[in-house]
This record gives structure tokens, C-alpha cells and sequence, in this order.
């Protein structure tokens, strides 16, 4: 009868051993579970927050940014605005410094990979943007000149950031975006921080018709942003206005 009440006294001391060792370990993985920087409870799944673009990173409105917007319901602040960094890109054509680099890189990218990619349109000053309107209106008519020609000081390529590009013979025209260096561009263009400023079916948004061959340059981070969202506009992109009525 002893050694039986002995052997309980050491079973009962062992199980209450193991309850206090697992009481301890319950109460250590609280206390890391709940520690600074955890936010976790016990079972639950911690989910990350979603990604957010920073929208403010540059301006939209400074004719200066990169991101600048400029369609027929936002004209360029200064009209007679000109960058001072313009640089060459080659065949007499000029791009703001940053831009050029960019262009540059995509054109030999383009070329490694066996397609030629040619800069027909860059830069345009106030005065040449007077001149190619102007041009536009007495050969088609107001109507037509407004869905593919800018008025003065409502023209990408006044900020130095627009580039038309040509390939195979066809520059600035709607065969551009059939040719293989023309398809070559529109599908890699956003690596070198370009996007197609005018896509098929949206001239409701961008107030231009199609044009594959505008290209337009506003950084690798927002080029590629757009691309991962599948947004073709910056309209759409930054829910700013467009369309194809003129500022009144």
C-alpha cells in the first residue's frame, strides 16, 4: 500500500512538472507573438497591405515634370514654354536630356534585337507647334486638324518628352504600328520609361485619334506602374480630364 501511494505522489509530481513547463511555453509564444512589430495574434493570419503607387511623386502641371499633363482640357502653363536640356537623339531630332537618354538605350535595345527604331518628331517649339497646326487646318479643316494635331501650347512635344517614332519606311503614320520595329516598340517601350500616348479606342479620353507611333516619356517607375495596372492613359492613371473638347 505504501509503494503504491509512493508511485502516485511521483506521478502526480511529474504531471504537474509537465503542466507548468507547457504553461511556460504558452505564455513565451504569447509574449512573442505579441512582441513590437508583430502584429499577429495567435491564429491569425497577418495579411500585408496593398501596394500603393505614390501619385504625388512629381508634379502634373509644372511643365518642367516629367509627369506632366498636357491634353485639349490642360494646355502647358507657359505657353511659351522651352526646356533648357534639350539634347540630340539623332536625325535632327531632340529630346530633355533625361528623355534622350532613355530613347537612346531603347533604340540600340531595339536594334540588338533586329529592329530599327528611328526618331522622326521630337521637340517642337511654340512657334514650329503655330506652323504644323496652321498647316493641318488649311489642308483638312479645323474638325480633322483637332484630332491629330495639338494647337500652340496644348502640344506634348512642346515639353520635350514626345518623341514620333519611325520604322521600315514608315514614319509617322498608321503603318508604323504594323511593322515589326513598330510592334517591337509598342510592346517594350514602358522598360525605357515611354508609354503610347494615344492607343486605339480611347481618343474619347486622350482627345486624339490613334496614334502608334507618339511615344511619350514619364519614367521607368511610372511606365511601368501603368503597365503592371493594364492602364493605358494618364487620364485614366491619375482620373484627370481629357476628351476632345478644347478648354473654353
Amino acid at each position: 500500500m505504501q509503494r503504491f501511494l509512493r508511485r502516485r505522489k511521483w506521478v502526480i509530481i511529474i504531471l504537474s512538472l509537465a503542466l507548468l513547463v507547457l504553461a511556460l511555453l504558452l505564455i513565451l509564444r504569447t509574449q512573442i507573438t505579441l512582441a513590437p512589430g508583430n502584429n499577429t495574434l495567435p491564429g491569425v493570419t497577418n495579411t500585408p497591405p496593398a501596394h500603393t503607387y505614390d501619385k504625388t511623386a512629381h508634379s502634373l502641371v509644372d511643365p518642367t515634370s516629367i509627369w506632366v499633363i498636357v491634353n485639349k482640357q490642360h494646355p502647358l502653363t507657359i505657353l511659351a514654354y522651352a526646356p533648357n536640356d534639350l539634347t540630340t537623339v539623332g536625325n535632327g531630332q531632340y529630346l530633355r536630356a533625361e528623355a534622350a537618354t532613355e530613347l537612346t538605350q531603347m533604340i540600340a535595345a531595339a536594334k540588338t534585337d533586329g529592329f530599327t527604331l528611328t526618331p522622326a518628331s521630337g521637340y517642337r517649339s511654340y512657334a514650329t507647334q503655330v506652323n504644323v497646326y496652321g498647316n493641318e487646318v488649311r489642308g483638312f479643316g479645323q474638325a480633322i486638324a483637332d484630332s491629330e494635331s495639338a494647337r500652340p501650347g496644348y502640344s506634348e512635344h512642346q515639353t520635350g518628352l514626345a518623341m514620333d517614332l519611325g520604322s521600315g519606311g514608315c514614319n509617322i503614320q498608321d503603318c508604323f504600328g504594323d511593322t515589326p520595329g513598330g510592334k517591337w516598340a509598342i510592346a517594350n517601350s514602358y522598360r525605357y520609361g515611354f508609354i503610347l500616348r494615344y492607343p486605339a479606342s480611347l481618343s474619347d479620353i486622350t482627345g486624339y485619334r490613334n496614334e502608334t507611333w507618339h511615344f511619350r516619356y514619364v519614367g521607368a517607375s511610372l511606365a511601368g506602374e501603368m503597365h503592371k495596372q493594364k492602364i493605358q492613359t494618364l487620364e485614366q492613371f491619375f482620373d484627370i480630364p481629357g476628351g476632345t473638347t478644347y478648354k473654353s
